[in-house]
C-alpha cells in the first residue's frame, strides 16, 4: 500500500483536469469540462460515452459508465457483472481550485482466460466508498483529501490456485503546504490505516496459507516536490507516446523541464507498521506481535542520504520443523537498519541532462549516470543499528563500510559489537553440543572471540573491529591480522604464496577489563 495511491474512483475524475472556472454551473460548463477530461484519450476512448458530466446544483456530477469500455471485448476471454456507473462530484472555487465528493459501492465478478485459456473467476465488493478534498488543476493532484472504504472483499479461483482477501476497513488523510522559499514546489504529508486484514490461498502445488494482521499503519513525507513540472513532463510523454525518436526541438523541451524539476525532492519519507501479524499453514504458525519497515532519503542534492530498515518484536514461531532444543535460538526481537551516505544527485541530474535521449545505447549511458551518485566511485554504508535477541543471546552492531564501486578488495570497516550475558550464550550451545558435537566447535568459536573482548560499563561483552583496506585486521586495538602481502593480489599459484611473517596472526589475548 503507498499513501500516493488514492481511490481509483476519484483519481481517474482527477487526472486530465487543466482548468477550473468558478462560473455558473451550466450545461456548457458541464461540456467544458467533459472536453478536458477526454481531451488526452484516444478517440475511441473519448467517443465511447464512458464519461457523462451533468450540471447538478451548485457542482459538476461526473458519471463514469466503465462498461462501456467492455462493450468491444470478447465476452469468452473476459466477462464482468455489475460495473454500474458511478459518480464524482466537483465543484469549482474561486481560487481556481476545485471540492471534489463522492460516496459509492462496488461489487462485481466475472471471470478471464489467460494465454492458456486457463480461466479464472472473479468477485471484488466494496461495501462503501467515500472521499473527499481539494484537487489543484495546476498539478492535477489533490492539495488535500480524506478516503474512507469499509468491507473490502476480493475472491479468485481457477484450476491451480483459489485465493480470499478481505479488509474491514480502510483510511488515508493527505494534505500539502507549499515548500519554505517560494520556489513553486509542495511538501505533501499523508497518513493510512488499515484494520482487520486476512489473505487465504491455496492451490494445486501448495498447502493453504493463511495471513492476518489485526492492523496496518502507514505515514509518508515528501518535501520540496516540484509538482508543476511533473504534471508537465507527464503531459508531454501523453502527447508524444506515438513518437520513435523525439526531434531536436522536443529533445530540448523534455530536457529544461526535467533541469527545472530537478531536484525530484528534498526529502522522502515511509514508514510500515504491521500488528499482530500472523502466518499459518500446514507446517505451523508464525508471526510477531509488530513488523516495521522504514525508508527515507534526505538531504542535499549533491549529498543525500538513502535509509532503509526493518524490524519485529515478539516474534513467534510454532512449528514441528523447529525442535525444541533450538527453539531457544529463535530470535525473539531483531533491528536491520542501513543508509548511504553522500549520494550525489546534482551530478546525476547534469548527466541526465547531457543524455540523448535517442541514443541507442542506454545500458551504457545508465552506467554512466550511475557512477555520477558516488563522488571518486567510493561508496560507503553505515549500519546505525543491527540487532537480534533471544533466550539465550542479545547482540548490537553498529558500523560503516566503505569500498568501491569498480573493484570489491579495496574496502574498509569500523564496526562496534556488543554481547549482554555472552557466557549463557556459551553455556546454551554447549549444552546443545551434547547432542549435536559438531557444535563444538562454535562454542569454541565463541570463547576464543570472548578472549578479545573488552567489558563495558553495564556488563556486555565489547569488540571495536577494524579492517583496513590493506587487508590488516584489528579488535579492540590488537592486531590479529597483518596487511595483505604484495602476492595476494597478483593471483599467484597456492605453491607461490609467501609464508606469513611471524607474528602477523595474532592468538587472542586473555579478557581485558575496562
Amino acid at each position: 500500500m503507498r499513501l500516493k495511491l488514492v481511490t481509483a474512483t476519484s483519481m481517474l475524475a482527477l487526472c486530465l483536469f487543466t482548468a477550473a472556472e468558478s462560473a455558473e454551473i451550466n450545461q456548457d460548463g458541464a461540456d467544458a469540462v467533459k472536453e478536458t477530461l477526454t481531451k488526452l484519450l484516444p478517440d475511441d476512448l473519448a467517443k465511447s460515452g464512458f464519461i457523462t458530466v451533468n450540471p447538478a446544483g451548485t457542482r459538476y456530477e461526473i458519471i463514469y459508465d466503465l462498461a462501456k469500455l467492455l462493450t468491444k471485448g470478447d465476452p469468452a476471454t473476459f466477462t464482468i457483472n455489475g460495473l454500474t456507473p458511478f459518480s464524482t462530484f466537483a465543484t469549482p472555487l474561486d481560487n481556481g481550485l476545485w471540492n471534489i465528493d463522492g460516496n459509492d459501492t462496488f461489487n462485481v465478478s466475472g471471470h478471464f482466460k489467460d494465454l492458456d485459456q486457463k480461466q479464472t473467476n472473479f468477485t471484488y465488493s466494496i461495501a462503501s466508498i467515500v472521499y473527499s478534498g481539494v484537487f489543484d488543476p495546476a498539478i492535477s493532484y489533490l492539495r488535500s483529501g480524506t478516503f474512507a472504504v469499509k468491507d473490502v472483499k476480493v475472491a479468485s479461483k481457477s484450476e491451480a490456485e483459489e485465493v480470499h482477501a478481505s479488509i474491514a476497513s480502510m483510511d488515508q488523510k493527505l494534505s500539502s503546504t507549499d515548500t519554505a522559499g517560494g520556489n513553486g514546489r509542495i511538501d505533501f504529508v499523508g497518513s493510512a490505516s488499515m484494520s482487520g486484514f486476512v489473505e487465504q490461498v491455496s492451490g494445486l502445488q501448495m498447502p493453504p496459507l493463511e495471513i492476518r494482521a489485526s492492523s496496518i499503519n502507514v505515514d509518508a513525507k515528501v518535501n520540496g516536490l516540484p509538482a508543476k513540472q511533473i504534471r508537465e513532463m507527464i503531459f508531454f510523454m501523453l502527447d508524444h507516446l506515438d513518437e520513435k525518436e523525439l526531434s531536436a526541438e522536443n529533445t530540448e523541451k523534455i530536457k529544461a523541464i526535467a533541469k527545472e524539476a530537478f531536484p525530484l525532492l528534498t526529502l522522502f519519507s515511509e514508514t510500515i507498521g504491521v500488528n499482530d501479524l500472523t502466518v499459518t499453514n500446514e507446517m505451523g504458525k508464525g508471526g510477531a506481535k509488530a513488523f516495521g519497515y522504514n525508508l527515507a532519503i534526505d538531504g542535499p542534492s549533491d549529498a543525500m542520504r538513502f535509509g532503509f530498515g526493518m524490524n519485529a518484536q515478539e516474534i513467534s514461531l510454532d512449528t514441528p520443523l523447529m525442535p525444541p532444543k533450538y527453539a531457544p535460538f529463535m530470535p525473539t526481537n531483531f533491528d536491520f537498519q542501513l543508509a548511504v551516505p553522500s549520494l550525489d544527485f546534482a551530478s546525476f541530474g547534469d548527466a541526465l541532462m547531457k543524455l540523448d535521449v535517442n541514443d541507442g545505447a542506454p545500458e551504457k549511458a545508465g552506467e554512466e549516470m550511475a557512477k555520477k551518485l558516488f563522488r571518486d566511485g567510493r561508496v560507503a554504508i553505515d549500519f546505525p543499528k543491527i540487532s537480534a535477541k533471544s533466550q539465550v543471546y542479545d547482540v548490537d552492531m553498529t558500523g560503516r563500510m566503505e569500498g568501491r564501486v569498480d573493484t570489491q578488495k579495496d574496502y574498509s570497516m569500523e564496526a562496534t559489537i556488543l554481547a549482554r550475558d555472552l557466557d549463557k550464550t556459551i553455556a546454551a550451545v554447549q549444552e546443545l553440543a551434547k547432542t549435536d558435537p559438531d557444535l563444538n566447535q562454535v562454542s569454541f568459536g565463541i570463547m576464543m572471540v570472548k578472549g578479545f573482548a573488552k567489558t563495558d560499563p553495564d556488563g556486555r561483552s565489547r569488540w571495536d573491529v577494524s579492517i583496513s583496506r590493506d587487508g590488516s585486521v584489528a579488535v579492540n586495538g590488537q592486531q590479529i591480522k597483518g596487511p595483505d602481502g604484495p602476492d595476494q593480489d597478483q593471483g599467484l599459484e597456492p605453491d607461490e604464496e609467501q609464508e606469513p611473517d611471524q607474528g602477523q596472526d595474532a592468538v587472542p589475548a586473555p579478557q581485558q577489563q575496562p
